[in-house]
């Protein structure tokens, strides 16, 4: 009961905000105009810790369609990375400079089913890192049931993870009152994999060893990390 007033208030002032926000002027300057680096993918190194990006040979499956992708996304990156024990992860993240109701990142539970994938669990988590924890979603996927895909993945807005639709209204309107319009970034990661726990951990691995070699600029840009 307590749960459902604190939501609905919450809620209230969701609308409340939207509300005053329509009544002024929308926000015209873009934050990603205001960022140093735009692009994201020289952030991203190709190699760090037992971990190595390999040729891609036959292109990477990617559930999002490519005409929605050129639309949306202002850039998108993918690789395949292998550590020094053969494992294998694949990373895609797609950016967007904006990141209002009509452009933000499309998530997985909702591109790999349009693409044929079977979603059989979707939880929520924390991924731990030496600089702080970033909530992630986990899901278990699988095409034809042959190619089973765990899935491990988390959304920013800005400058922050966004664990919630709530979370990320509230921040458009932080940006918003400041005159700005959010950019965003969705950076996914995922193996085939029959064992999802394993994948899980193997998942939470690289995205830690990623985010320990990179400096905090990119750790925030790239994760919501505030260290």
């Amino acid at each position: 009961m307590i749960s459902s007033m604190k939501t609905a208030a919450v809620m209230a002032a969701i609308m409340i905000g939207t509300s005053v926000l329509a009544s002024a002027a929308k926000p015209t300057r873009m934050l990603a105009d205001t960022r140093q680096q735009q692009r994201i993918e020289p952030l991203i190194p190709l190699q760090f810790g037992t971990w190595r990006a390999v040729p891609v040979t036959g292109g990477i499956v990617n559930p999002q369609v490519e005409d929605f992708v050129n639309k949306v996304y202002a850039e998108t990156v993918s690789k395949i990375y292998e550590n020094d024990r053969g494992e294998r992860v694949i990373l895609s993240i797609a950016y967007g400079k904006n990141q209002g109701d009509d452009f933000q990142v499309h998530k997985p539970e909702v591109c790999y089913p349009a693409q044929g994938f079977e979603v059989r669990s979707n939880q929520k988590g924390q991924l731990q890192t030496a600089s702080g924890s970033i909530p992630v979603r986990r899901l278990e996927t699988v095409l034809g049931r042959q190619r089973f895909e765990p899935v491990t993945y988390w959304t920013t807005l800005g400058d922050f993870a966004v664990a919630s639709g709530i979370d990320k209204k509230m921040l458009d309107i932080r940006y918003a009152m400041d005159g700005l319009v959010a950019d965003g970034l969705l950076f996914r990661v995922s193996s085939i994999d029959r064992d999802s726990p394993r994948a899980f951990a193997l998942h939470e691995q690289f995205a830690r060893d990623l985010l320990a070699h990179v400096g905090a600029g990119e750790r925030r840009r790239l994760a919501g990390l505030a260290q």
